[in-house]
């Protein structure tokens, strides 16, 4: 176990402006064991600066929890820039593309489980839970999927392996060991939760490392050397004298769980039969029986099954009914919790049960699975609550929850960059996409970028392809796309890749973009969720971070909403000039450097692939051998491989080829 660190902030910046008194304030009531503070910050106040200096002087291990995706994986980027010597990681649903299993009664139609895991979130994800369990110095940041279960902290650490020089263990009884903690033997691929035997020497890639793996050599059946390795290549990286082995998978269960878990189950479909066949419910019986047998047979024989997470109250040895447990019961107290965006993400937490409950109780009517799927289920509202110790909701928008609640309410309205609020403008709805086009070549023609915020996907998919059609650089975004790639195009964005990009509400809560100097609400006047007052501010905001920031209107009238987010963007901007006027302050648009929000794999796989071609003296040899490979796995009926390998081909094709040309 990892001595207690101290945080260390690592900022060329001091506080200023309002972040001193908010710091101060936040600090003094952590002190005092408030358990609820709110922090209301304006955009482009510093508020993440702010939370950063809370957390080094309280010193304690934080989660931090956000509405998306989009906006997790900037905070993460964030703190890992404040905190470089301390721990911090990123935990996300790790899928790109999920549709829940699910029955449709009316239509009789039984839609199976159908998931794409993203395998860098899922490394993430792993080293999320390593570094809650070792360590005390660490910074969690995390959608509000974090409130579904995971499994319990006692048995993941009851789940380890642990080797060190020195240590008698016959080869095949620790790959054997490593097998039931879920690592796959493979000798051909190596990658994350792989281990491989090649004599006396064991190779084993841990689940939540990215660059390197261990590498365990043997004399006999003792542990004679253990080193860092270079998955690749597999030189050295470092010598070591002992190295802990965590589940390769989020859910493992010991063969103890197993033999008391069954049993339930199986009285438990016993008890279900016999209540469908009472009903006269032949054919739910029936189903319920074939069903559940089947996955009983292999959790008997291989510890494990599809869907096996809808067992996982029995596996878990849990009650009817009992709160399940999540990464948030990883975190040790004291702790703190910031909710950001809290006036999204506290409505995120109390809605996501009754959804989830809605679906699997169709589901256990009509004899797909046992009343006790129910329990697989993320956290209800008051079972969030009691696992929070000390929280601070942040907002520049709190409800009435985060008002009601809060201790204190701190107040971080100026920005000490001196800059104001945006001018708005109101501009008719009639030739509204023309105008837009005239406003975007205006600003990118100044090397400034733009944001426009349709009401429906499909409006922001056309008026993309439109603006592409005049011109224009432009790229849609919304929540059709996967989250890796959401976070590429904004960094596309800041680097001037794209002139602007188009989307829903998905652009509004959050967003550091401080290249953006437009804003563009399109239809403003539509009253409803994505234009009240509450979201017309938010999009006010995305925009404030530049000196030259401004914010367009198109609407036929002008709104209660519309009204009271322009006399309260007013007052915001008078209270920041006569800040600036009184310490002889020139506004000034922020600049950050553009930084990969998550470190993905993408210009790695492409430095491999490099190295693979160069290998051989004509990277067409190299296709070849791919091609027929491909064929061969589309004969098999492999057509996802046989997918993944075409893609690699026209990769190597048009990208990899075409670059050793210019070289040579």
């Amino acid at each position: 176990m990892k001595k207690i660190e101290d945080f260390q902030l690592t900022s060329v910046y001091k506080p200023a402006g309002d972040q001193p008194k908010a710091i101060k304030q936040l600090v003094d009531g952590i002190n005092n064991k408030d358990r609820f503070q709110t922090l209301l910050g304006v955009t482009g106040s510093g508020k993440t600066f702010t939370m950063a200096n809370v957390i080094q002087r309280v010193n304690m291990p934080a989660l931090v929890i956000a509405p998306n995706k989009t906006l997790a994986a900037q905070l993460y980027a964030e703190f890992k820039e404040y905190f470089p010597k301390n721990k911090v990681e990123y935990f996300v649903s790790y899928y790109d593309y999920y549709q829940p299993e699910a029955y449709v009664p009316t239509q009789d139609l039984y839609i199976e489980k159908d998931a794409d895991i993203n395998k860098e979130i899922e490394r993430l994800r792993q080293s999320t839970v390593r570094a809650l369990i070792e360590r005390r110095d660490v910074i969690v940041v995390a959608s509000v999927s974090c409130i579904y279960g995971w499994q319990q902290p006692e048995d993941y650490q009851n789940n380890i392996v642990s080797v060190e020089i020195g240590q008698n263990i016959p080869r095949d009884k620790l790959i054997k060991k490593l097998v039931k903690i879920q690592f796959e033997r493979n000798q051909y691929e190596f990658h994350p939760g792989i281990v491989r035997a090649n004599g006396d020497v064991v190779d084993v890639f841990p689940a939540e490392r990215e660059d390197n793996a261990v590498r365990i050599e043997f004399f006999g059946d003792e542990i004679e050397s253990l080193k860092l390795i270079h998955p690749i290549d597999g030189s050295t990286i470092e010598r070591i004298d002992h190295f802990i082995f965590f589940q390769a998978k989020q859910f493992v269960t010991t063969k103890k769980r197993l033999e008391e878990a069954i049993p339930e189950i199986r009285e438990e479909l016993r008890e279900k039969i016999e209540s469908f066949k009472e009903s006269g419910k032949l054919i739910e019986a029936q189903r319920i029986e074939e069903r559940t047998i089947c996955d009983l047979e292999q959790l008997e024989t291989m510890g494990v099954c599809k869907g096996v997470e809808n067992y996982s109250r029995q596996l878990a040895g849990r009650k009817s009914g009992s709160t399940p447990s999540t990464i948030i019961d990883y975190f040790k107290p004291p702790f703190l919790m910031f909710m950001d965006e809290s006036h999204l993400s506290i409505p995120q937490v109390g809605a996501m049960y009754k959804g989830d409950r809605s679906r699997k109780t169709t589901l256990v009517n009509y004899g797909f699975r046992l009343p006790s799927a129910l329990d697989n289920r993320p956290l209800i509202w008051e079972e969030f609550e009691k696992k929070i110790h000390q929280a601070i909701f942040i907002s520049a928008t709190p409800r009435s929850f985060e008002k009601e609640n809060s201790t204190q309410i701190v107040e971080q309205l100026i920005r000490p960059t001196g800059l104001l609020d945006p001018v708005i403008e109101i501009k008719p709805l009639e030739g509204q996409v023309k105008d837009l086009l005239k406003e975007i070549k205006k600003a990118s023609a100044k090397q400034q970028r733009v944001l426009v915020l349709t009401l429906t996907k499909k409006m922001s998919e056309e008026l993309s392809y439109y603006l592409l059609e005049k011109g224009v650089r432009a790229k849609y975004l919304h929540s059709g796309l996967d989250t890796l790639e959401r976070v590429k195009i904004l960094k596309d964005l800041r680097l001037g890749k794209y002139d602007c990009v188009v989307g829903i509400n998905l652009l509004r809560e959050g967003l550091d973009l401080p290249e953006v100097s437009l804003i563009a609400i399109m239809d403003a006047d539509k009253e409803g969720f994505l234009r009240s007052n509450t979201s017309l501010i938010q999009m006010i905001g995305r925009v404030a971070r530049h000196v030259q920031g401004k914010v367009v209107m198109y609407a036929g009238r002008i709104t209660k909403s519309m009204q009271y987010a322009i006399d309260e963007t007013d007052r915001r901007r008078i209270l920041q000039e006569n800040y600036n006027e009184i310490n002889n302050i020139e506004p000034k648009s922020i600049k950050k450097t553009v930084k990969d929000l998550i470190e993905i794999e993408e210009d790695k796989e492409i430095e491999m692939l490099h190295e693979e071609v160069s290998k051989y003296q004509d990277a067409t040899i190299l296709i070849r051998e791919l091609e027929e490979e491909m064929h061969e796995k589309a004969e098999l009926l492999e057509f996802e491989e046989a997918a993944a390998l075409r893609d690699k081909v026209e990769f190597i094709k048009n990208t990899i080829k075409k670059s050793i040309k210019k070289e040579k």
